[in-house]
Parts: C-alpha cells; sequence; structure tokens
C-alpha cells in the first residue's frame, strides 16, 4: 500500500482542508471547552501544546505502511473551523482499513457539522484503495453513535479500551 496523503475535502457546507501547523492557534480556541474531553480524557492543549502536536501529526506516522490523515473542518458560510476529523489508513489481511474520529467545538454541536464532515470524509476513503471503515465510540456517546450512523458505519460486538468498535466495508 502506498502512502496517502489528506486532500481538500467539500461538501454542502464545508471545506475538509488538510491539517496544518499554521490552524493550532485558532484550533486551540476551537477545542477549548473541557466538555469536549468527557468521553476521551484528557484536558483541553494550549496553542503551543496544540502546535507541537500538529507537527508531530503533520510529520507523519514513522510506520510508511500507515497514513496519518488529518483535517481541520472550516465552516464556509462562517469561514471559521470548527473541528477535526482524521483517518489513520494501516494495512490488514483483507486490503486497508482506516479508523476514523472526529470532533467539533461546542460551539458548533447540533448543526450537523460532524455527521456533514464524516459522511464528506467516508465518501473520499471511499474513492481510495481502503476497504473497511472503522471507528471507536463510547457507549454512552449518543452524538458519535449518530454521527457514525449517518456516516454509514454500525456498531458490533466488540469493544476497545471501554469503547464500542463502529464497522462500514466499503464496496467496490
Amino acid at each position: 500500500m502506498s502512502t496517502l496523503a489528506a486532500q481538500a475535502i467539500s461538501t454542502g457546507r464545508l471545506d475538509l482542508l488538510p491539517l496544518h501547523v499554521e490552524h493550532a492557534e485558532e484550533m486551540a480556541v476551537v477545542l477549548s471547552d473541557p466538555a469536549l474531553h468527557t468521553f476521551i480524557g484528557g484536558t483541553p492543549d494550549t496553542p503551543q501544546a496544540l502546535r507541537s502536536r500538529y507537527q508531530r501529526m503533520t510529520t507523519g506516522s514513522p510506520d510508511p505502511a500507515i497514513s496519518w490523515l488529518n483535517w481541520v473542518i472550516r465552516l464556509r458560510d462562517e469561514s471559521c473551523l470548527t473541528g477535526t476529523v482524521q483517518a489513520t489508513v494501516s494495512p490488514s489481511d483483507h486490503g486497508p482499513i482506516a479508523e476514523i474520529a472526529w470532533v467539533v467545538g461546542t460551539p458548533w454541536q447540533g448543526r450537523g457539522i460532524a455527521t456533514e464532515a464524516a459522511q464528506g470524509l467516508v465518501a473520499w476513503l471511499g474513492r481510495q484503495p481502503v476497504h473497511t471503515v472503522i471507528a471507536h465510540i463510547h457507549p454512552e456517546h449518543r452524538a458519535s453513535a449518530a454521527v457514525a450512523t449517518a456516516a454509514g458505519l454500525t456498531p458490533t460486538d466488540e469493544s476497545h479500551d471501554g469503547e464500542i468498535r463502529w464497522h462500514r466495508s466499503i464496496k467496490r
């Protein structure tokens, strides 16, 4: 499998822009609500810590068989960043799999942004050499479960670190 690179993705209201270190300052504000960490743990990053993390993320995986793909979500009409989506694409016995995740800042939640971004990401992955899309969602995180459902993923009986594994096969 060759390494994939994040490309700009447009949906009805959103632009998913490949992550750059320069996004850290604005994203630190977007992700500053401690409530965003209810299900994932941790605390909000400072702009400096986020800049450092984005530097590591944009450098890419140290394993050449794994692609780290990261986007910021830009709400086009308001010309502001609202969150992130990501995919880690890895080889498997059945072909490349993408593990996806998303987060939308508290002020923009409840507007369908995470759903639209996840659907756009899964559609883009469907045009790449990806066989399966998975996500891990806390069993009490109803909003993320709704996003996963809207993106065509279904829950499995598997769990990892207390989260339910959701799955979607890409039909070719």
